[in-house]
């Protein structure tokens, strides 16, 4: 190794470059920032999403649904089978978690407790959140889960999604009652004659209606027509009445045809035949 080959342990002591000194350092005047512009002057900070004018890429592309980035909570987690490292009847809470090295993160990440494992041992565990199986094995081995800030409320019941899904029950009860209405809406079955009693030939009466059934609808014929011809005579009657009814000359010939011709004194009697 030579003198010349040497080099400086420390290299973050390297001198600053000074700028503004003359054009022998080729960084004079202009102090290498261009002649005019935005970045020629000072406090000037290009954004990252600057494009040099033209539209950004942000602006170009569509955006579409929903993300839940800014209200996720994101927990640090542990099991219960890594709760039995601490003594029986111990109080385990975040910062004896952290002390034997199960949670990590930063201070004020949340820690909940899952319910992979066994828990053999008695343990008061207090923590930001619980699975249910967790706590249902803590509680099994005799110990507590106790909600650091309290318990989380239950979400209140939707009334609208809860009527709406009694209403599509409904319908299809009604949807499924509809088919087996119709299969018996069919034509009605024609009711049965009597089952003929001992000792009585049931055809002889069937013989006997059947005989009923015409003459009585003969009968009926014969009203409905009985005032149609008493309507045609009364018409009848009418007309001739009109038509021989005597008017005052014919009365006056036929009382005179019936006085016969005066005789006058010297005509001879009539012969009688």
């Amino acid at each position: 190794m030579q003198l010349h080959q040497a080099r400086r342990a420390n290299l973050s002591n390297k001198k600053k470059t000074r700028v503004g000194r003359g054009p022998g350092s080729g960084l004079g005047k202009t102090a290498g920032r261009g002649i005019k512009g935005a970045t020629s002057r000072s406090g000037y900070a290009m954004k990252v999403t600057y494009e040099g004018g033209q539209m950004p890429i942000f602006r170009r592309l569509p955006k579409r649904g929903f993300r839940n980035g800014r209200f996720k909570v994101t927990f640090v987690v542990i099991n219960v089978g890594d709760l039995s490292v601490f003594p029986a009847g111990s109080d385990v809470g975040i910062k004896e978690l952290r002390d034997k090295g199960l949670a990590y993160g930063t201070k004020g990440t949340p820690i909940k407790v899952l319910g992979e494992g066994e828990l053999t041992v008695k343990l008061n565990v207090s923590a930001d959140g619980f699975s249910k199986s967790a706590i249902e094995k803590i509680q099994k081995a005799g110990g507590t889960a106790t909600w650091i800030g309290g318990a989380p409320k239950k979400k209140a019941p939707n009334f609208k999604r809860i009527d709406a899904e009694k209403k599509l029950a409904e319908k299809s009860k009604a949807a499924a009652a509809k088919p087996e209405a119709k299969a018996g809406d069919g034509k009605p079955a024609e009711a049965k004659a009597p089952a003929p009693a001992e000792g009585k030939p049931a055809k002889a009466e069937h013989k006997a209606e059947d005989a009923k059934a015409p003459a009585k609808a003969e009968h009926k014929a014969d009203d409905a027509k009985a005032p149609a011809k008493a309507e045609h005579k009364g018409d009848e009657g009418k007309a001739a009445n009109k038509h021989d009814a005597p008017t005052a000359e014919h009365k006056a010939d036929v009382a005179k045809a019936a006085k016969g011709p005066k005789s006058k004194p010297g005509d001879a009697a009539p012969e009688k035949k």
